[in-house]
């Protein structure tokens, strides 16, 4: 009986301890409750922190306050194209040397500077020589004597009508009015070449000075004159150009030149002026290499509006090779956030609180404020992409992050 009693002690000691054990991990005591709480509230923040990231959300007072635009894709052409450099330059025919007609002194020189517009037949300054009455006075003189002769020779003729005339004194008087006819009009053309006109020359208006005039209506780009200096015809007074003629000359490398066509449409901008764009097209393509430069020269015509002119201006020229219709959004629509590029959209936009989804995008070539672009997702149907605003809705996401983090 001590035997049995002394083994059962143990056995009973060790019973209650299991039985302790599992009454304390038991339903009642809470332990697995808070177990499964636990994960419950991770899941949900974990949710939480899903649609946080997915939703980005914007009240009427908000969207109205920075403007915020809908719309859709527009249609724009996107052409590729090849970079070139140059100036403005001017033919040959553009370009015109005022000189004096004859050797003279200068006189009473119009004040005129560089870029000074002057128009065709305007007078620059007079040139004064002595022989240019010389050359009046043999005129008139030439001119009486003609005068006289052909009054003679019809005398002869009446004389010689009436059976009382000599038939050499008609010839004699004749022959003079031939020489006198080759002098007056060799005189009458050397004076109408110094701008003197002999309808209205008379002794009573005998000139000593010429006018020295504008041959072109352009811009001055260089005087070499002033007042009493003494000049010849092989002198250049001035030079003028003239804008009508304005060209783009570009110089196009020689592994871009087989593209180019005739017709093709240039934008280009002058760096001195800003960024304003200009517009021209392709008229001829030379025929020379330059071999120091490896380019080809590309002469375009200039469309309007034109720049402000100055010749030799530096350039820089887009050509245009092809002209294709793409889907386009305003380049302010697209958001680029490292090598991503997003676009957002917005389903109800008349809402109290407005969601905004974010789509993916590759975009290309940029072309007046439009830049084409293939979506890497479909847009969900019904939903309008924000044209405009779209900063601020990518700014208000990146304050919603932060306020999340913190």
């Amino acid at each position: 009986m001590n035997y049995i009693k002394y083994t059962l002690f143990p056995l009973l000691l060790m019973l209650t301890m299991v039985l302790s054990c599992e009454n304390d991990h038991g339903e009642g005591d809470g332990h697995e409750e808070g177990e499964h709480e636990h994960v419950k509230n991770k899941q949900e923040h974990e949710e939480g922190e899903s649609e946080h990231e997915e939703g980005i959300f914007l009240t009427q007072e908000q969207i109205e306050t920075i403007g915020l635009e809908f719309g859709d894709f527009s249609s724009i052409k996107v052409n590729d194209f090849v970079k070139a450099t140059g100036l403005l330059g001017l033919p040959p025919n553009a370009h015109s040397s005022v000189t004096a007609k004859t050797n003279g002194v200068i006189r009473n020189a119009r004040k005129v500077v560089e870029g000074d517009y002057v128009k065709k037949g305007q007078i620059v300054a007079y040139l004064e020589n002595q022989e240019f009455i010389a050359t009046q006075q043999q005129y008139l003189e030439a001119k009486a004597k003609l005068d006289f002769g052909l009054l003679e020779v019809e005398r002869q003729q009446t004389l010689i009508a009436s059976n009382a005339g000599v038939s050499k004194n008609l010839q004699n008087a004749q022959s003079k009015v031939s020489i006198l006819q080759a002098q007056v009009k060799g005189l009458e053309k050397q004076l109408a070449f110094l701008g003197i006109a002999t309808t209205s020359l008379s002794a009573s208006n005998i000139r000593q000075k010429i006018a020295i005039i504008a041959p072109m209506s352009g811009y001055i780009s260089d005087i070499n004159f002033h007042n009493g200096m003494y000049v010849q015809p092989t002198i250049s007074l001035m030079d003028i150009i003239s804008p009508k003629h304005l060209h783009l000359e570009l110089d196009v490398f020689e592994q871009d030149i087989a593209k180019i066509q005739k017709g093709q449409k240039i934008s280009y901008t002058l760096p001195a002026f800003g960024q304003t764009i200009y517009y021209g097209n392709v008229e001829v393509i030379g025929k020379e290499f330059n071999s120091d430069s490896k380019t080809v020269r590309v002469h375009g015509h200039l469309e309007e509006p034109k720049p402000t002119f100055i010749k030799d201006l530096f350039i820089n020229a887009k050509i245009y090779l092809t002209d294709i219709e793409t889907t386009a959004l305003p380049e302010k629509a697209i958001i680029k956030d490292g090598k991503d590029a997003f676009i957002y959209v917005a389903s109800n936009k008349d809402a109290d609180e407005v969601q905004f989804k974010k789509i993916s995008v590759l975009p290309s070539t940029t072309e007046e404020g439009y830049t084409a672009l293939k979506l890497i997702n479909p847009i969900p149907e019904g939903m309008q992409i924000v044209t405009r605003g779209a900063y601020y809705i990518y700014a208000q996401s990146k304050a919603g992050e932060l306020s999340h983090e913190h």
